[in-house]
This record gives structure tokens, sequence and C-alpha cells, in this order.
């Protein structure tokens, strides 16, 4: 995206979406691939995102504009299965970041990390929503953001106990932002089980573990 900045151009918000980690979050959640139910609805996240601008709009006395971001990695062979999922978010307002997928370290981390330096160092930045399912790579990053703006990490509760118990960054769960799923997740953790119990899912097949050597 153009970084060539109007010297009167409004303050940003921010939000960049962390594609593969929140998938493997929800992933683990539904201890499965996402039906249609379970696949976040992104016009509902950029209504969100847009009250969440306004709000900090009239709190900074500022005029503010949004701007989103997702990320993605597309696994060679599949962008005949992506494209309808890219051009819908593309529909919605969002702007698309997208890799291939050639590799374990071909992973969209430090794209997205150069995205919000870009928009730092153009002096709009007034606000930073990262969404993912736990947050950890973007951590120190965002801790250091935390300091001159107000940062929002979006993810899950039980990926991402260190943003929930953060002092300086918010967090969100991605499912109390209204109309993102259009079921409740199925969620279970160690802390609210059933009495009769419950099954927890394996977070990756047990054959990855012939390609971990």
């Amino acid at each position: 995206m153009s970084d060539v900045v109007p010297p009167d151009a409004p303050g940003l918000v921010l939000l960049v979406w962390d594609a593969p980690n929140v998938d493997m979050g929800l992933g683990s959640i539904l201890g499965g691939r996402p039906t249609a139910v379970y696949r976040p609805r992104f016009d509902a996240l950029g209504r969100w995102l847009l009250g969440y601008a306004a709000e900090l709009s009239v709190s900074t006395n500022d005029t503010l504009e949004a701007e989103a971001t997702v990320f993605t990695n597309i696994v060679p062979g599949t962008s005949d299965n992506v494209r309808p999922w890219v051009e819908a978010l593309r529909n919605v307002g969002f702007a698309v970041f997208a890799k291939p997928k050639t590799s374990e370290d071909s992973d969209v981390d430090d794209d997205m990390l150069e995205h919000i330096d870009r928009r730092a160092e153009s002096g709009r930045l007034a606000g930073v929503v990262v969404a993912s399912a736990d947050g950890q790579a973007f951590r120190e990053p965002l801790e250091e953001l935390a300091d001159e703006v107000p940062v929002t990490v979006i993810g899950f509760r039980e990926h991402a106990t260190w943003a929930v118990q953060h002092d300086t960054i918010r967090f969100l769960d991605l499912e109390d932002i209204p109309g993102v799923f259009r079921e409740p997740l199925p969620r279970v953790s160690l802390e609210n089980l059933p009495d009769e119990g419950a099954w927890l899912q394996p977070l990756r097949p047990l054959t990855a573990l012939l390609n971990s050597r």
C-alpha cells in the first residue's frame, strides 16, 4: 500500500489480522477445520473497528480513520480455493497481503511487523489492533507501541494469557465482538470443564512428529 502521506492526513487506527495464527487457534478450539458457521465474519469485524476508531476520535478530539489488512499464506496449488475468500475480504474493505507458503519459515509475522512500523513512521498512527490467536510473536513490539498509542490484541483467551493479564495492552476475545461468529464457539478449557468431562483435541496431527526430527 502507498506510504505517501499528505500533510493534513487524518490519524490512523490500524488493524492487522494474522490469518494463519487465528486459523490455528480456531482449529484447536473446534478440534478441526472450521465450517461456515464458525468462520469469522469480517463485515462484523469491520463495523467493530469503525466503532472503535470513532470512540478514539472522541477521546482524542481528533479525526481518525480505520485501516484493516489481512495477512495470509497461500499454499501452492490452493489459489482457486482461496480466491473467493480474498475477494470477499477486499469487497468488505480489507486489504490483503498474500504470501506463498513455500517453507516453514515463510510465515507473515515479519510482514505484519514491517507494516505496523511503516504506519508508525508515518506519524499518523493513533491506535493498533493485532488479531492473532495468541499474539506472542508481537508481544515486545506491541509493548513498545503501547507507550505511545492504544494497543489492542484480539485473540482467544485460552491462548493469549499474557495479553489477558497485561497492564498496558488491552485484550479482546474475538468471540466478544458482536456478530463475528454465527454460533457460539464450542469452547472447553481446563477451567470450565463440564461435570461429565470433555475431549480436548490435539493441536496438530500425530504424523507431524515425522517432520520435526
